[in-house]
């Protein structure tokens, strides 16, 4: 197909015109019907496009389509609104970008178990330049929502539970999308999501209520959101949820105050999927058009997949509820994107020389990512890494360990199955006839009950010198609207692995799922285990890398894996309490006598039947090597508030093999005006040493890592007492003291 470059028309091209002065001047030759058409995103996807969605493109009444990829199809649409309407303005093609494109990387929980920032802002380049190259203009990621609850299905699509990791990572993310500009081939527009606090739903349960205290909001769920537009990123999606009885599509004090306001961004704000019209279930709004007014004033610019704007703008503005000025302030900051993204230039995707999809390099950093996100939490007798030369054969069991479509993860459109390696591909690609593989799935999907396939997997671990069992969840089992109130393995796996115990052949587990699980009943079952989320396209021979030694394993845990869903939320960064656990007061329910007199046992903060500490913590991954830290030194004991604190520790491989290890920095604000959390991450570094090797590792705080937001509202840091430490996890750790001038 021959693609027509058109051009935009007069007044002037943006490349002979100041970006402002291009846009103003093309908001004053458009029609109010048209600037409204400029809010509206409408889904595209369906095959063929369908015809009156080419007509309200024509007509000018659309602003950016949905959901769709191919470059001929984007081509054709974009034709019709360049050069078939009456002002020729460029379509942005927005598509949920959100782990990769055909190249697909670990979720993004697992691209946090990384702590990689480096590795994390290149796979997002890729994602770019495959996306762009397909048409796509705008992305709907990152998503960096605090999430403190792993039965809740988006878990999966952030983060963590760390407002720093998550910001950094955010950033990141942001940046490979973004490029040095977004008028720059291969470059994507990036969106954060979603603002704000939709981590917090109640129970879990997607969609549900959020009820978040405001300094919580403020130093917790608001911080990934700040550093974001810190970065630079493009566009920002309001919350399905609602805070404090205002849903966030509606919260003009989120919006406009906060994010306009203080922070100054002026990007796009959207919807979330019909997000203004669930202004009426929500209870706020009796109808659209209350709800498309709440969305104005609040300061949603674009509506995603409905038509409050469209059905309702026009005569808001003619009764006055509705100004002028704001619905041209709309309109320019989605024309100023457009200008950005080079679209009134170059609205056509290039297609005879179309970007390479799974290229050597995009595969090669899915494949690093996916190594460094699998966290080893377990490895009894030092089993992995496994020595090849000593094997004659190795059983590979369980139903994840050849299932690529679910090796993927959630919220995938673009990938195929069929590109993806598994870990028996990876493993027979590998040894070939040189080592026995002896495959039994167990269960024929990570939901069956039935032990039928019980027999047939026993067999093959009995046979074996050591077994590989690959369990987890599906990837339909997490992501948006997949919560789970129950979050241990699903299905029979955990009786699967019960009976592969009793064989008595060594067994190494590896979990692919999208968000921690309790495994507390299996870990007795299992001699080692790698947690590898769902690791995407490349998983397969990143796990074998893992297994056999090639590399070791880095991976930490960006959430904390609770012993019970009776614990959650449970947290690294929560607060003391008046009466914090004391473990040598701790009565677990066992050691109650029978009839005992009525008292408040332990007087503090813990559970009978699971004590306070987590199964895992936050921070917490094992590697093969062995590590020393010592000689804590910190630069000054007191702190001046312009000065930098410098802390050094020292860091020894004690043993035969490599290390690599990332060093974590929390600090304590002791007393404050309010209470702060039992810790902080502020810093953190990955370093690698060779066998016997010793180094000195800096980390510094400045009083800005020391600010949070205050009782009076203000923000900065307060002089006093600090406490830090400097270890392997949110546990422990090298311990240290300062105080702030």
């Amino acid at each position: 197909m021959t693609e027509t470059m058109t051009l935009y028309p007069a007044p002037a091209s943006p490349a002979a015109a100041p970006v402002e002065d291009f846009v103003l001047a093309l908001i004053g030759r458009m029609t109010l019907e048209e600037k409204i058409g400029q809010l509206q995103q409408l889904d595209a996807s369906g095959d063929p496009v369908p015809e009156a969605l080419v007509a309200a493109v024509r007509a000018g009444r659309v602003g950016a389509v949905i959901n769709r990829t191919d470059p001929v199809t984007c081509n054709a649409l974009q034709r019709a609104a360049v050069e078939q309407s009456r002002l020729g303005i460029p379509l942005l093609m927005g598509r949920d970008v959100i782990h990769g494109f055909r190249t697909i990387a670990p979720i993004p929980l697992g691209q946090a178990a990384s702590w990689n920032p480096d590795l994390v802002r290149e796979a997002a380049m890729h994602a770019a330049h495959e996306a762009r190259g397909q048409g796509v203009h705008w992305t709907f990621s990152p998503m960096i929502d605090i999430a403190r609850d792993p039965r809740w299905g988006r878990i999966a699509e952030g983060f963590g539970e760390d407002p720093y990791l998550t910001g950094v990572l955010g950033q990141a993310m942001i940046e490979g999308y973004q490029g040095a500009g977004l008028d720059q081939p291969g470059t994507l527009a990036a969106c954060v999501k979603h603002f704000v606090g939709y981590g917090a739903s109640e129970a879990g349960r997607d969609y549900s209520t959020t009820n978040i205290p405001p300094n919580e909001l403020a130093n917790i769920y608001l911080e990934p959101f700040r550093m974001a537009v810190e970065a630079g990123v493009a566009t920002l999606m309001t919350s399905f949820s609602d805070i404090d009885g205002i849903p966030a599509t509606a919260h003009a004090g989120l919006l406009q105050g906060v994010l306009r306001g203080k922070w100054g961004f002026d990007g796009v704000v959207v919807s979330d999927w019909n997000a203004i019209n669930e202004l009426i279930p929500h209870g706020l709004c009796e109808g659209p058009r209350e709800a498309a007014l709440e969305a104005v004033h609040a300061g949603v610019d674009m509506e995603m997949a409905g038509s409050a704007y469209a059905d309702h703008l026009a005569n808001l503005l003619r009764e006055g509820h509705v100004s002028a000025a704001q619905i041209d302030a709309m309109v320019e900051r989605l024309l100023r994107l457009k200008q950005r993204l080079g679209l009134f230039e170059r609205p056509y995707t290039p297609v005879e020389a179309a970007v390479p999809l799974l290229s050597s390099r995009a595969c090669a950093v899915s494949r690093q990512l996916a190594l460094e996100s699998f966290v080893l939490l377990q490895n009894t007798g030092d089993l992995l890494p496994l020595d090849a030369s000593r094997l004659r054969s190795l059983a590979v069991v369980g139903p994840l360990a050849d299932a690529p479509h679910e090796q993927i993860g959630t919220w995938v459109f673009d990938g195929h199955a069929d590109d993806t390696i598994t870990p028996l591909a990876a493993l027979r690609a590998r040894f070939g006839e040189a080592m026995e593989i002896r495959y039994a799935p167990g269960l024929s999907t990570s939901r069956a009950r039935s032990p039928e396939l019980f027999g047939a997997a026993e067999a093959a671990v009995r046979g074996a010198d050591v077994a590989l069992v690959i369990l987890g969840e599906e990837s339909i089992l997490s992501g948006e609207a997949h919560s789970r109130a129950d979050i241990r393995l699903p299905g029979a796996q955990s009786e699967l692995l019960e009976r592969l115990r009793a064989t008595g052949t060594p067994l190494i587990t590896v979990i692919l799922a999208g968000r921690p699980l309790v495994l507390t009943a299996d870990l007795p079952r299992t001699d080692a285990v790698l947690y590898g989320w769902h690791p995407g396209t490349m998983g397969g021979p990143a796990l074998v890398d893992l297994v056999f030694g090639d590399a070791v394993p880095v991976g930490k845990l960006p959430v904390t894996f609770p012993k019970s869903v009776g614990q959650i939320p449970i947290y690294y960064n929560h607060k003391n309490t008046g009466r914090p656990p004391v473990p040598a007061e701790i009565v677990l329910i066992d050691d109650i006598e029978v009839r005992a007199k009525q008292t408040s046992l332990g007087m503090s903060a813990f559970h009978l039947d699971d004590g306070y500490e987590p199964l895992f913590p936050f921070g917490f991954g094992l590697t093969y090597g062995k590590l020393e830290l010592g000689d804590l030194r910190l630069s000054a004991a007191v702190l001046d508030p312009s000065e930098t604190l410098t802390v050094t520790v020292t860091a020894r491989n004690t043993g035969p093999r490599a290390v690599t290890e990332t060093l974590q920095l929390y600090i304590r604000d002791v007393a404050a005006s309010l209470t702060r959390p039992v810790r902080e991450l502020k810093a953190f570094q990955r370093i690698h040493l060779a066998p016997g090797e010793q180094r000195v590792v800096r980390l510094d705080l400045t009083a800005r890592d020391l600010a949070f937001h205050r009782r009076d509202g203000s923000f900065g840091a307060e002089a006093g007492a600090f406490r830090l430490w400097v270890g392997t996890s949110a546990a422990g750790g090298l311990e240290g003291a300062f105080t702030l001038r």
